[in-house]
């Protein structure tokens, strides 16, 4: 004996009813999450005082920073006598130095320094300049002119370089200028090479500025 048929309803969307909206949640907490060492970089990089109050950097961070004076202040010139503003360099990380124009082995020294450092930084070489500010009048001799072709040679009085580096040596120390035009760091007397350049490695990493 056959069943008899019965028709199945078939629940019907409620008139006016929509459809729910995907959240969008999921998508911010990923996007967080890849966000959050970028922000911990910087900000680490920003308080160094936060790490358990051990600092990881070889050269010293100024505190507080030192803006770069106005050309009244830092009157510069290039090796023609056309002055040159050093704010105009604002966006670069700058690597200075400053010494007389005989360059003795000390300063020569630090000019191969920073020209490595510059060179081993891959991609980033195009957010760093080298300043040597020179402290006199005499002439560069022509075999220092080529060997560090690319940095900017300045002429500066040396009363000025001392009253902006804050010190009465600046000629001891390779010294950071960061992208906002601000002196930042500087690193010791006879800098170890490879432990400047790991320096100058983080900050790039740390900061996209510049």
């Amino acid at each position: 004996m056959s069943k008899p048929y019965v028709e199945t309803a078939t629940a019907s969307p409620t008139p006016g009813a929509r459809a729910r909206p995907r959240s969008l949640t999921p998508l911010v907490l990923i996007f967080l999450a890849c966000l959050a060492p970028v922000v911990a970089a910087v900000v680490m990089y920003l308080n160094p005082q936060w790490l358990s109050g051990k600092s990881t950097n070889y050269g010293t961070i100024l505190e507080p920073q030192r803006p770069v004076p106005p050309a009244s202040e830092l009157a510069l010139t290039d090796l023609d006598g056309k002055p040159v503003d050093l704010q105009e360099l604002r966006g670069q990380w700058l690597l200075v130095t400053a010494d007389g124009a005989a360059c003795p082995e000390e300063c020569a020294r630090k000019l191969f320094i920073m020209r490595q450092s510059h060179a081993s930084t891959g991609k980033n070489v195009v957010r760093i300049e080298r300043v040597w500010l020179i402290t006199d009048e005499a002439e560069v001799t022509p075999q220092v002119l080529e060997a560090y072709r690319g940095m900017h040679m300045l002429r500066a009085r040396p009363e000025q370089v001392r009253a902006f580096m804050g010190s009465d040596t600046p000629e001891n120390h390779i010294w950071v200028i960061d992208p906002l035009n601000n002196l930042m760091m500087q690193f010791p007397e006879n800098a170890d090479p490879t432990k400047l350049r790991r320096d100058i490695g983080k900050l790039l990493f740390a900061s996209q500025v510049g």
